[in-house]
């Protein structure tokens, strides 16, 4: 099998049939499928066909559709836009096909992709809006699935709305700024009054709503928000923060997350990476936060994108303050935490009924000084703790807390890359933690879960943490 890509092996493109031929050939259900497909359009449909079906023949007869009564020659794609081969006899179709091609006309010939230039899709109509589904010959079935759930998600109206908005678009032009402010209009527009009064097919409602936007339209303020990433899975991404970065006309993202996030946003929206990872920072966190104050004072709508949730170890109280201080609006949008993540790759209870009730969220960096934090007590309550960037400075963490009067044998679990198709597992005791240190071949970010809680993880899943007890569990299996 070869490897997965994430490219499409055709373009995906809509022609200008209107007023132009296409030619469709044959006499059965495959040349009647074509032309109920073209129908959609305002191209002016061409049947050739010397025997049609009785079926087939009374639909051309009830829509007036021009058809040619002959068996087919080369001279009959000339002039056509489009040529759909649809005989039923490969060989023909081939024929047809060659033909076209002959004469540079895009052919598509039924069930013999070699033979077409171009696909068919499964279609979604809302004229002026349509939605084309392909599947690059992954088979019929699957683009009428996904059809079927695009068009229960399309309002019926749709194609109205779009038809008021072409009404408007010339006027938008000439008094909505371009930019931010045009695009906050559209989507007013299309989500708003506008839109509802569409619904309810009250088109005056819906002009007068049109024409209050426009003269309400301004400047648009800057606005910041501040997104949760996730742990790292693309498909972690809130609904929400999806949304917004779409909305965006800036992206501000750390080196933590996947590149493949970072390009869900906008096409055209600018994206600054200020990446900050061990021995390796780019910007300060001062930094960050004038580019936050400069870039919402210059009315940009900008994605401030952290790994995880932006309030766990993100610094964004830092950027809040920052941005309240200097009146730019914003908003935190929440993501999931890496521990969460971390204890669903582990299949993991962070708390179990009797055992663990309480979950504390910390840095391995809390447990190096000379003091030991209040809450390392907790772990010896029974409390499950979650310690966030732990892998090199493991060794003081099981010191510490060891000291602190928790069991050397407590059982603690260790996730790199947590929710990522490349994330590793390793489970031990509180003793084994400082082997931890001397794993570089773990270089994504590791989270480290201690506690009695733990043990209720699936071990199946995972390797063990220090390498001499890994062979003698392999040499016991044997």
């Amino acid at each position: 099998m070869s490897p997965k890509t994430e490219q499409l092996s055709v373009f995906p493109a809509f022609f200008r049939v209107e007023g132009r031929i296409a030619a469709v050939f044959g006499n059965g259900d495959e040349a009647f499928a074509k032309v109920r497909l073209l129908l959609n359009t305002q191209a002016r449909v061409v049947a050739y066909t010397d025997h049609p079906e009785a079926d087939y023949h009374a639909y051309l007869i009830a829509n007036r559709i021009e058809t040619v009564r002959a068996v087919f020659v080369d001279e009959q794609v000339r002039g056509a836009t489009l040529v759909f081969a649809a005989t039923g006899d490969a060989v023909q179709d081939r024929a047809i096909v060659e033909a076209a091609r002959a004469e540079k006309v895009p052919a598509n010939a039924v069930d013999q992709p070699d033979y077409c230039d171009f696909f068919t899709p499964a279609l979604v109509n809302r004229a002026p809006v349509a939605v084309a589904i392909g599947t690059e010959g992954a088979g019929p079935v699957l683009a009428q699935m996904i059809r079927a759930q695009v068009d229960q998600i399309l309002a019926p109206t749709l194609g109205r709305l779009a038809d008021l908005a072409i009404g408007y678009r010339k006027t938008v032009e000439h008094l909505v700024p371009k930019g931010a402010a045009r695009r906050l209009f559209w989507r007013r527009f299309f989500s708003g009054a506008v839109a509802d009064a569409v619904a309810s097919e009250n088109l005056p409602q819906a002009r007068r709503a049109a024409n209050s936007l426009l003269q309400s339209a301004e400047k648009v303020e800057g606005h910041i928000w501040l997104v949760g990433a996730g742990p790292g899975a693309a498909d972690l991404l809130t609904l929400r923060a999806q949304r917004v970065m779409m909305e965006a006309d800036v992206i501000v993202y750390d080196a933590l997350v996947p590149q493949e996030i970072v390009d869900m946003g906008r096409r055209d929206a600018e994206r600054l990476s200020v990446g900050k990872r061990k021995g390796c920072h780019s910007k300060s966190q001062e930094e960050i936060n004038d580019l936050l104050v400069y870039l919402g004072r210059e009315g940009k709508r900008v994605v401030r994108l952290k790994s995880g949730d932006p309030l766990v170890y993100g610094r964004a109280g830092e950027e809040m303050a920052a941005l309240r201080a200097t009146g730019i609006s914003y908003e935190v949008v929440p993501g999931i935490t890496s521990a969460f993540a971390a204890a669903a790759d582990f299949e993991l209870p962070l708390t179990l009924r009797g055992v663990a009730s309480s979950l504390v969220f910390t840095t391995g960096h809390d447990l190096t000084g000379d003091v030991l934090p209040d809450w390392a007590s907790l772990a010896v309550s029974g409390a499950t703790i979650a310690v966030y960037m732990g892998r090199t400075v493991a060794a003081s963490v099981a010191e510490r807390l060891m000291q602190a009067g928790l069991p050397a044998e407590t059982t603690v679990a260790v996730i790199e890359n947590a929710s990522r198709p490349n994330r590793r597992l390793l489970h031990g005791i509180l003793r084994d933690l400082p082997d931890l240190q001397h794993r570089d071949e773990l270089t994504g970010p590791v989270m480290v879960i201690i506690g009695d809680a733990v043990a209720g993880a699936n071990f199946e899943l995972s390797e063990p943490l220090v390498r001499e007890r890994a062979r003698s569990e392999e040499f016991a299996r044997s």
